[in-house]
C-alpha cells in the first residue's frame, strides 16, 4: 500500500511529529508514505511530493512547522467570512481523484483544523479514501477534548503573561495581550489563569468596558496599580462586532486581530493610566512542541494509520477524555468547540476575582 499526508491551514508545533508518526507506523507495515507538499494543491498537476522515508523523518519529533508546507488559501478553500463554508467545485474533486490514482495512493492522511477536515468530509462524500487528525492552536474543533499544537500555544502564551507582570508591576501600567484563538477563548483564559491575569476577554463572553475599568479601579484601591489584561482575538464588545485586521480576500476567513490596541486605548482613556497592548501572533505558532504535543501527535498519527488499516475511512481521529480514538468528519466539523460558561475554567476564574469583562 502507498498513502499519501497532507498538510494544511495555519502552521503549529507539532505537525511534523504527526507526518513523523504516521510515516513510521506504515513502514511498520511494509507500506510506503509520500507528502504532499503546500497543502492539497499538491495532488493536482503538475503534482508536488517528496518521498517519507527513515531518513527523511530524522529529527521530526522536535521540530516546528511542517516540513511538506502548508496552505490556508486558494482553490482547496472551505471557509470564508466569518466560518461560513463553502462547497468544493465537482471537478476539483475529480481531479484530486485523480491526481491521487496517479500517485498510486491508497488513503490519504489529512492533518488540519475546521476548514481542512471540512474539505476532507467532502472528499469523503466524493469518494475518495481518507482519514483527518485534528491540529489547531485554537482548540475549537468540536468531537475531540483537545487538538495538538493548543498546549503549546498555551505555553507560549503562558510565558508571555509572566514576562508582562515584571514590566507592568515596575512602571505601574495595565498590559492588553492578545493572544490567537479566533472564534473560541481557549488559549485565553488557560494562559490568562496560568499566569494569573487579571482581566480576560473571551469571545464567549461580550464584554463591557465599564466592568474592565471596575476591576482595574478595585485593584487600585488594594494597592496594586498595575492590571494584566488578556484579550482573545476574537473577544468583543457587547453589541459590537468582530475587530478584523485588513480587508476581506476572496476564498480566504477572515483574518481577526486588532482588539488589544482597541481594548488598550479605551482602558487609558477611561482610567487615566497608562496602558501597552502587544500582539503575541504567530510567536504561538512558532517553535518546538511541548512534550505533551509530542505525545498527543505520536498517537494521533499512529491511530490514522490504525483506521486506514481497517479500512474506516471517512473518521477524524479524536481524544474521548480518556484515550484516543475516532468519531465520522462529519461530526467533527461544520461547527465550534467553545469554551462552556456554566463550568471548568470560567467558574474557576470568577471564584478567582478574574474579572471576564461582563
Amino acid at each position: 500500500m502507498k498513502i499519501g499526508i497532507v498538510t494544511g491551514g495555519g502552521d503549529c508545533p507539532g505537525l511534523n511529529a504527526v507526518i513523523r508518526a504516521v510515516a513510521k507506523t506504515a513502514a511498520k507495515r511494509g507500506w510506503e508514505t509520500l507528502g504532499i507538499i503546500g497543502g492539497y494543491e499538491g495532488l493536482l498537476e503538475p503534482q508536488n511530493f517528496r518521498a517519507l522515508d527513515y531518513k527523511s523523518l530524522d529529527g521530526l519529533l522536535q521540530r516546528g512547522g511542517t516540513i511538506l508546507g502548508t496552505a490556508n488559501r486558494g482553490q482547496f478553500s472551505a471557509k470564508t467570512g466569518h466560518g461560513e463554508t463553502r462547497r468544493l467545485p465537482k471537478e476539483l474533486l475529480d481531479a484530486t481523484q485523480r491526481g491521487m490514482a496517479q500517485l498510486g495512493l491508497t488513503a490519504l492522511v489529512s492533518v488540519g483544523g475546521d476548514g481542512s477536515l471540512s474539505i476532507a468530509q467532502q472528499m469523503h462524500e466524493h469518494g475518495i479514501p481518507i482519514i483527518g487528525v485534528p491540529k489547531t492552536i485554537d482548540n475549537d474543533l468540536a468531537a475531540t477534548t483537545i487538538t495538538f499544537g493548543f498546549d503549546s500555544a498555551v505555553a507560549c502564551a503562558t510565558d508571555a503573561v509572566d514576562r508582562l507582570h515584571t514590566t507592568a508591576e515596575s512602571h505601574n501600567r495595565v498590559m492588553v495581550l492578545e493572544v490567537m484563538g479566533r472564534y473560541a477563548g481557549w488559549i485565553a483564559i488557560y494562559a490568562g489563569v496560568a499566569g494569573g491575569a487579571d482581566v480576560i476577554l473571551i469571545p464567549e463572553i461580550p464584554f463591557r468596558y465599564e466592568s474592565i475599568v471596575a476591576a482595574i479601579q478595585d485593584r487600585e484601591k488594594k494597592g496594586k496599580h498595575f492590571t494584566i489584561v488578556v484579550a482573545a482575538e476574537g473577544a468583543r464588545l457587547e453589541g459590537g462586532d468582530f475587530v478584523t485586521a485588513g480587508a476581506q480576500q476572496k476564498n480566504r476567513e477572515a483574518r481577526l486581530g486588532g482588539i488589544g490596541a482597541v481594548v488598550a486605548a479605551e482602558i487609558e482613556q477611561r482610567t487615566g493610566k497608562e496602558t501597552r497592548s502587544l500582539v503575541l501572533g504567530h510567536l504561538q505558532r512558532g517553535g518546538s512542541p511541548t512534550f505533551m504535543d509530542r505525545v498527543l501527535c505520536t498517537l494521533f498519527g499512529a491511530k490514522a494509520v490504525e483506521l486506514i488499516t481497517e479500512g474506516r475511512f471517512g473518521r477524524m481521529v479524536s481524544h474521548n477524555g480518556k484515550f484516543v480514538d475516532s468519531v465520522p468528519l462529519a461530526e467533527a466539523t461544520g461547527k465550534l468547540r467553545t469554551v462552556p460558561l456554566d463550568e471548568g475554567f470560567v467558574r474557576a476564574a470568577r471564584s478567582l476575582g478574574i474579572s471576564l469583562g461582563d
